[in-house]
């Protein structure tokens, strides 16, 4: 196979020279190869049988329009864009992107760079709006609002996704590290047959975000990000579809929401208390929220949360979450409730969308330590879909406590419409577990410890059926 070597240009853009290389490389197979140094470019289309392979010491660079004369690709058109954001609904406005290939690989221990990506996209397009962002950010100022999610106007020519892939198959992404990624590091959509080792990242927004996909794995990853989930399994409605996720794995990662930046330089810093969300910092594995087409056969395997929220299994867009197993995870220094299942009724869809449900997930071997007393672990379904055969197997859940039954929140409904997250529902009546229209709920080797006195019950269950 041969091997097209790019030259660096330190501070000239190098996209024409680059992509003349992927196209090169694209006639018959071969590998793009970027040498130790720098590489400024805008959007570059990856094409089907070519490998990019980062050299040691070789920092692929997101280009800034602001400064380098240039810009990225346009978003391209999308009738499926009501459902989603602007950021899950175009691929093309990303450093690099590729869309209907096959047999393509990004390799190597070389580094992307996102220094002139955006982090910020309009919200989706939906006229209900209902569920569109956390009921934590209720009090912000209509101009912080205007900056987190803008106009699709100022989108253009803007770059926010390093690596944005859609409708391929056969892909491999391997040992390298991503640096201030935009809004995604990594946004894999309707991908099939991908494997994803060694990753480390260190993002401003998402890490890797799998939306549509079938057969993928991802082993060995370290991803750090304080502002947005860390690795996170979507089935949105972007490619005029409710497409499921469907066979991933997850297996050895760690995820975190240290101070951006510190996971590379490896101080692992704590300044950051809140996410723009205004919760404490994000950094998990989730499935959701986007969540038309649901999730079956999930496999969350041997992996750590360090100083970031929960696990999160949420589905509010009518899909269905079902047969999910969760095992050997270790949590520390949690920042919201360290599990969290949740069925709501959003319904961002095409018309007709019902509520969908979760059902026969399994949670074992699961110890979390030095969690935020406010909110415990929550099974939180709803009365027309209670979440059905739940296992809690060796689970050991230890809170720093300290609350009364005065800080709890008053309860007021079920707030089916309300984006998913634990804090939704104010500081919880309980400190240990707290399930509500849930059928089926099997506990064997619960252990729930405080490291204070907390006088709220240990655990309250409303379940129906």
């Amino acid at each position: 196979m041969t091997v097209w070597d790019v030259s660096a240009g330190e501070n000239t853009v190098c996209t024409t020279v680059i992509q003349a290389a992927i196209d090169a490389a694209a006639v018959s197979g071969g590998t793009v190869r970027f040498p130790a140094g720098r590489y400024l470019s805008f959007s570059l289309n990856l094409k089907s049988g070519v490998t990019l392979h980062l050299e040691k010491g070789a920092v692929l660079v997101a280009a800034d329009p602001a400064k380098h004369g240039g810009q990225y690709d346009l978003p391209e058109d999308n009738p499926s864009d009501l459902y989603q954001d602007f950021g899950h609904s175009h691929w093309r406005n990303s450093l690099i992107w590729a869309e209907d290939a096959a047999h393509i690989a990004i390799t190597g221990e070389g580094m992307i760079d996102g220094e002139g990506l955006t982090r910020e996209g309009p919200g989706s397009q939906w006229k209900t709006q209902a569920g569109e962002f956390p009921l934590s950010m209720r009090g912000l100022p209509a101009e912080v609002m205007a900056e987190l999610a803008p106009e699709v106007s100022a989108m253009q020519g803007l770059g926010n996704k390093a690596i944005a892939l859609k409708n391929c198959r056969q892909v491999t992404l391997k040992d390298f590290t991503i640096r201030n990624g935009g809004h995604f590091a990594l946004l894999a959509t309707g991908v099939d047959d991908m494997t994803i080792k060694g990753l480390t990242v260190d993002t401003n927004r998402d890490g890797l975000d799998i939306d549509a996909c079938r057969r993928v794995t991802i082993r060995n990853c370290r991803v750090n990000t304080p502002n947005d989930d860390a690795i996170v399994l979507k089935s949105s409605f972007a490619l005029g579809e409710a497409r499921a996720c469907e066979d991933i794995s997850v297996e050895g990662c760690t995820v975190s929401g240290y101070d951006l930046g510190t996971l590379l330089d490896g101080t692992f810093g704590r300044t950051q208390e809140r996410s723009p969300d205004q919760d404490r910092v994000t950094g998990r594995i989730k499935i959701g929220t986007e969540s038309n087409g649901g999730f079956k056969r999930i496999r969350i395997r041997d992996c750590r949360f360090e100083r970031s929220r929960g696990l999160a299994l949420e589905t509010v867009d009518g899909g269905w979450i079902e047969d999910v197993l969760c095992e050997n995870l270790t949590l520390t220094e949690i920042t919201t409730a360290p599990i969290f299942l949740r069925v709501g009724a959003r319904l961002r869809g095409p018309e007709g969308t019902v509520v969908g449900g979760i059902r026969n997930v399994t949670i074992r071997n699961l110890t979390a330590t030095d969690i935020l007393p406010d909110y415990c672990a929550l099974i939180m379904g709803l009365p027309e879909s209670p979440i059905h055969n739940v296992t809690l197997e060796n689970v050991s859940l230890t809170y720093r406590g300290g609350m009364s039954p005065e800080d709890v929140a008053p309860f007021v409904d079920d707030l089916p419409t309300a984006y998913p997250e634990p804090s939704m529902f104010g500081i919880t009546p309980a400190w240990g577990l707290w399930a509500r229209h849930v059928q089926g709920l099997r506990i064997e080797g619960l252990t729930l410890k405080t490291e204070a006195a907390d006088t709220r019950d240990e655990r309250l269950f409303f379940a129906v059926g």
